[in-house]
């Protein structure tokens, strides 16, 4: 069987009513599934069975040198790392700075990993 979702509802939204009176502040979605092959039809829920705080990992410490690729004409963020006291490795072609910083200025996404 192939079941495809043709219509996702979230919790409040016309259609959703009955299972809001069901399931209550743990609905999260109503589904509708087709299989057109023995021409079905589902209604699935989407609940909350848990939920808790989560910190997310980070890769580094705050004070652990990381490099970020700056391309080259991108002259104000050049400035922006070199005043958070970002160093040029010529070798690497990048620029090294504490991981702290690369979260202030939001370089995460440019961190090279070794």
């Amino acid at each position: 069987m192939a079941w495809v979702t043709k219509k996702t509802l979230i919790a409040g939204q016309p259609g959703t009513k009955k299972y809001v009176q069901i399931y209550g502040d743990q609905l999260v979605a109503v589904r509708h599934k087709y299989d057109d092959v023995t021409e079905r039809k589902r209604i699935t829920v989407e609940l909350v069975v848990d939920e808790r705080v989560w910190h997310k990992r980070r890769p580094y410490g705050p004070d652990d040198p990381v490099y970020v690729r700056i391309d080259y004409g991108e002259l104000e963020l050049g400035v922006r790392v070199r005043q958070a006291g970002g160093v040029w490795d010529r070798k690497k072609k990048l620029w090294q700075l504490p991981y702290r910083d690369v979260l202030a200025l939001e370089l995460e996404e440019r961190i090279v990993k070794d």
